[in-house]
């Protein structure tokens, strides 16, 4: 059975990516803690981020980090945070999530999002991460 990232990422579901290399993709959560939270998923899916081999894992954390810098830019924030939980679906996938304050952190305060809402903050991280 597919997981939802799986469906996302081979485009049997719709999603919103900023970002898609060999190993991972990256698109916005439909249910974000704060504007421009997104997803950072391996193409391979790994029940929990320590089954990931160490390059993998290595690897989503660089792309994490490189987004978080972009987030910082686009949405003038002081931190970019980073979150592992991993109980919603069954498939790795760090949360990089612009942070105002330390409560954007939270993914229990995660809420839908508009689609006008999704699109103008991903428009916006996708600039920040060309520039």
């Amino acid at each position: 059975m597919s997981t939802v990232f799986e469906n996302i990422i081979t485009g049997v579901w719709p999603g919103r990516f900023v970002w898609a290399d060999d190993l991972c993709v990256a698109f916005a959560t439909i249910e974000p803690t704060s504007p421009g939270h997104v997803l950072v998923v391996p193409r391979t899916a790994y029940d929990a981020w320590t089954d990931a081999p160490s390059d993998v894992a290595a690897h989503l954390m660089t792309v994490a980090r490189t987004i978080g810098l972009a987030q910082k830019a686009a949405f003038g924030v002081p931190r970019a945070g980073l979150a592992i939980a991993g109980f919603e679906v069954p498939h790795t996938h760090l949360h990089v999530i612009p942070l105002r304050d330390e409560t954007d952190i939270l993914l229990s305060k995660a809420a839908p999002a508009s689609d006008e809402e999704l699109d103008s903050a991903i428009t916006a991280l996708r600039k920040a991460l060309l520039s």
